[in-house]
Parts: C-alpha cells; sequence; structure tokens
C-alpha cells in the first residue's frame, strides 16, 4: 500500500459517518447496514441530511447546499475515521466544485462508495488520496453477498485484497502493474475534459455501468478512445454490465455479465496492446468485491487472473 494515500487503519470503537451526497433513501433501507457497522464493533454517525429529500427532477438527499454540507462535515471532523455513503444515484456533481478538504488532510479518512460516487471518488484521488469503490449502506438490504462487506472491512482495518479469478474469453494476456483509477463508465465519460476528471497516464482503468442502452455505451467507449484514454492507460480491468439494452429483447439484461456487452468493449479496445480482465466483480451487482480506487494494483492476465493491491 501507498501510505502517502491511504488514511490509518480503523480500530474498534472508531465512528463511520454516514452520508447521502446523491439520491434519497428511506431509514428501512439502511437498518441493515447501520447495524452491520455496530456488529463489527464501530460506530455509525448519521449526517444531518441522511434521510432528507428534495423533489428536483429526481429525489435527491436534500438540497445541493444540505447535500454539501453534510459530505463537507464527515470530511473534515476529526471525530470521523471513515465515510460511507448510503447509495449513488445521481448529485455528487453538484458536490465536487464546494467539497472543503481543510481538515481532511490533516486526518484522511476512507471514503467508500460506487455508482455515482465515482465523481467524489475521482475528485479525493486528484487531490491524493484513496479510497474504496464498494458496496454502499443501501445494497445491504438487496440480498448482496456478506463477503462484499467483510473484504470493505478488512480494507479499513489495513487488510489489502488479492483476487484470483477465472479466465474470461474476452481477456487478452499480459501482465501490468500501475495505479488504479475509474469505477462507474457513465461517470467516467461525464468527466471527461473537466478538471474533475481521472489523469489516466500510466494507470490501470477499472469500469462497470448499468442500464445504458447498447448504442450508449458504445458512445461512451468511444469518447473515451477519441479522448486518447486508451492510448494512455496500462491495462483495462471490467466489471458488472447488467440491465442493458432493452429488457424485452435481450435475454441476459439480468446478467452481471452481459456477454454482448463484453463483445462490444472487447471490439472497441482490439488495437490496443494492454492486458485485460473481464468479469471482475465490482459493480452493480450481487457481489461486489471492493477495490481501491488509487491503490497500486499488479494484474497477471494469464490462463487465471490475479489483482493484487
Amino acid at each position: 500500500m501507498n501510505e502517502n494515500l491511504f488514511p490509518n487503519p480503523l480500530k474498534k470503537g472508531d465512528k463511520i459517518a454516514i452520508i447521502s451526497p446523491a439520491g434519497a433513501v428511506d431509514p428501512i433501507q439502511l437498518e441493515k447496514g447501520i447495524n452491520m457497522i455496530k456488529s463489527k464493533g464501530f460506530e455509525p454517525i448519521i449526517g444531518e441530511h441522511l434521510y432528507t429529500k428534495f423533489s428536483n427532477g429526481y429525489n435527491y438527499a436534500g438540497t445541493e447546499e444540505e447535500r454539501i454540507k453534510d459530505i463537507n462535515w464527515a470530511l473534515n471532523d476529526k471525530e470521523i475515521s471513515a465515510i460511507w455513503a448510503s447509495r449513488g444515484g445521481y448529485g455528487c456533481q453538484h458536490l465536487i466544485q464546494h467539497l472543503n478538504l481543510k481538515g481532511f488532510v490533516k486526518h484522511p479518512k476512507w471514503y467508500i462508495g460506487y455508482s455515482d460516487n465515482t465523481v467524489i471518488q475521482s475528485y479525493l484521488l486528484k487531490k491524493g488520496f484513496a479510497s474504496i469503490h464498494g458496496q454502499t449502506i443501501k445494497t445491504s438490504s438487496f440480498g448482496v453477498t456478506e463477503k462484499s462487506y467483510d473484504l470493505i472491512f478488512d480494507i479499513l482495518k489495513g487488510k489489502a485484497p488479492i483476487y484470483n479469478l477465472k479466465s474470461n474469453v474476452f481477456n487478452k494476456k499480459g501482465n501490468t502493474e500501475g495505479q488504479l483509477i475509474g469505477g462507474n463508465l457513465a461517470l467516467i465519460y461525464a468527466l471527461l475534459g473537466t478538471k474533475y476528471s481521472f489523469t489516466f497516464k500510466d494507470k490501470i482503468l477499472f469500469i462497470e455501468d448499468i442500464g445504458e442502452n447498447f448504442y450508449a455505451l458504445d458512445r461512451m467507449m468511444m469518447s473515451l478512445d477519441l479522448s486518447g484514454v486508451f492510448n494512455k492507460i496500462k491495462g483495462l480491468i471490467v466489471g458488472g454490465m447488467t440491465n442493458m439494452g432493452d429488457q424485452k429483447e435481450n435475454k441476459n439484461y439480468e446478467e452481471s455479465f452481459d456477454p454482448f456487452v463484453y463483445k462490444l468493449i472487447s471490439e472497441r479496445i482490439s488495437k490496443y496492446k494492454f492486458p485485460v480482465v473481464f468479469g471482475f466483480p465490482n459493480g452493480h451487482i450481487k457481489d461486489n468485491r471492493p477495490l481501491i480506487i488509487g491503490g497500486n494494483v499488479k494484474m497477471e492476465v494469464q490462463d487465471t487472473v490475479k489483482i493484487e493491491f
């Protein structure tokens, strides 16, 4: 682990702030996750606007000002040791121009989430801090695997994950090493051309997504290609791609790793030589194993696959 990027490991009794930086949530959706934090020996601290609702073309967890207030509190309160997003959805882009890291830089802490939280994680990495791309609190009530959460708690305690995977027909063999970046493809795409976008040179890129039409996903891949992203990265990890296309027409609509989407992605990157892993268990799927955005990762893609932080 790069100690310059990683917060100190948590210990029993440490406080974990729970905030809603994007979409609205109901208390019942978070009960299981909050109780899980308690069962692991940590103290969940509820953000002031965790359950606030504000409708403005989308059901947000409060106004922009309310959500900004909560995330800046969580980032800068020295009593807080980690921040766990209740959910994704949409709204994190509203916050990034207003984030305050004055206290955070003195007492760095893990930020945990995925989906729309990719925006926050990109911002933190631009400032030199790693984060955990993993399950939100809300998804604990949706029948996801316990291992998904156990591995997050391992990272919080200072233990980095090692993943051994089966080969995938779309994989491209090779070994590489570099800093991991990425997250939700739609948000990576949305940040392109802004000062908040990931820096891609010599990085290993991770992508996942849900609920996109096939042409929309291809458009995002084309934008990354035209932006020169694939000329810069050293490797690619492709995670969950689910609920893609038309539900009535796509027989693989409910699959975690839609093979047609994988075919589209494979075709778009066919001219590049970097190693590629398909089928990594992270994304909008039941078995969402955490990745460390900003962590140094070794990728060995042969007849089997090993990914080690």
